[in-house]
């Protein structure tokens, strides 16, 4: 069956000065489907005929049609997600970055990262990745608890992230990133520290940790309504937090974004360009991009995707230009989340006298005239800004 999808043309894109250019570029393939995750994923049985070498064309086509559409910026991030994009392997990556590279110039110093499930990585893979020229490897580990790892339905080993990790340091990447995931139901404070404690005895230089969230239209939040699983309860994922924080603070981990920890020089570069404002194209099925006042979003289905590269169209699915007031909301929505934080300047008077509540409420304090969450307030970030926004 042939799936024609709804195609909107963009309007006239215009890059921002000074704005750092990124890539997204989003597989959409996995093996089986997690059973808390909501993304634009697709399992072999759900695929209707497309390969991943059909999706690869299709995705060289439109990194073509982006670049000739921007003039061929200089690119400073690539960021490979899903997915998962290790099903490619090493060979299929390798074209993925060339064709980026026929469309785009990369900078000198062009961070580009991959994500990757443990189970579908090995020492060649990322020698291979790391003679392509992948700088930066993103692994979900989630867990190391046997009954955790169940109920999300993670396929990988308690132990295979840690191990990947060490085979991407051998490889030659200096940074390499571990995601947790904390408050699954069943999960103890025990489970979350040998995690957090794997992690740290890993040698990476970047962890990301989140609060599990039950995503409508998951089999988990079906689980949930079934009475099988209680709910997440939102004190215990506080507390989750602050443990998670603490440990990784006196390892050396330095928090850079509310979800984020770093070792001095590891923070991610294109995910601090979604945070601080930056533009970037996304590309394939179900991306979405940002560039000047404009964001939009491609078709889901990898057919409908295909489809309208074949016939000479973007695949975009919709899109909106920002008006001043939606760009201020989502300035001050991201920039607390910052560990550098919010400058004050970027308020209106009420906004700072909401600002001087915050402070006063022990929520954030002010650093070099920027507005700065304290941990407490990282606690309650989305409450803080929706109070500070009015």
């Amino acid at each position: 069956m042939t799936v024609r999808p709804e195609l909107r043309d963009l309007p006239q894109l215009r890059l921002r000065p000074g704005a750092p250019v990124g890539l997204y570029l989003h597989v959409p393939f996995c093996l089986t489907r997690c059973g808390y995750c909501d993304f634009n994923t697709y399992t072999p049985a759900e695929l209707g005929g497309v390969n991943p070498d059909a999706w690869l064309a299709a995705l060289s086509a439109e990194l073509q049609r982006a670049g000739a559409l921007l003039d061929h910026p200089e690119v400073a991030t690539v960021f490979v997600g899903g997915g998962t994009p290790s099903l490619l392997g090493g060979d299929r990556m390798t074209v993925m970055l060339d064709a980026v590279r026929t469309a785009f110039p990369l900078a000198g110093d062009a961070e580009v990262t991959t994500e990757a499930n443990p189970e579908s990585t090995s020492p060649e893979f990322f020698a291979t990745l790391r003679t392509a020229g992948y700088t930066r490897i993103s692994l979900g580990m989630q867990s190391v608890a046997p009954r955790v790892l169940a109920v999300l339905d993670r396929v990988h080993s308690p132990g295979r992230a840690a191990a990947a990790a060490g085979e991407a340091r051998a490889a030659g990447f200096d940074h390499v990133s571990l995601d947790l995931i904390y408050g699954t139901p069943g999960e103890t404070d025990e489970d979350l520290l040998a995690s957090v404690e794997t992690a740290i005895a890993a040698e990476v230089d970047h962890v990301s940790a989140y609060g599990l969230i039950v995503e409508e239209g998951t089999a988990l939040a079906r689980r949930i309504r079934r009475g099988e699983l209680p709910a997440p309860d939102d004190d215990v994922l506080a507390a989750r937090y602050e443990l998670v924080d603490a440990r990784l603070t006196d390892a050396g981990f330095h928090w850079y974004e509310v979800s984020n920890w770093a070792r001095p020089g590891g923070e991610c570069r294109h995910n601090l360009g979604y945070w601080d404002g930056g533009q970037w194209w996304g590309a394939g099925p179900g991306a979405h991009g940002f560039v000047g006042d404009v964001r939009w979003w491609n078709v889901k289905h990898p057919n409908a995707y295909a489809h309208a590269l074949d016939g000479g169209r973007l695949p975009v699915a919709g899109f909106e230009t920002l008006t001043d007031e939606t760009r201020h909301t989502e300035e001050v929505m991201l920039a607390l989340r910052l560990r550098r934080g919010l400058a004050l300047d970027r308020l209106d008077a009420a906004e700072r006298a909401r600002a001087d509540t915050a402070v006063a409420a022990g929520l954030a304090v002010v650093e070099d005239r920027r507005l700065v969450l304290t941990a407490r307030g990282r606690l309650l970030a989305d409450g803080v800004v929706r109070d500070l926004l009015g």
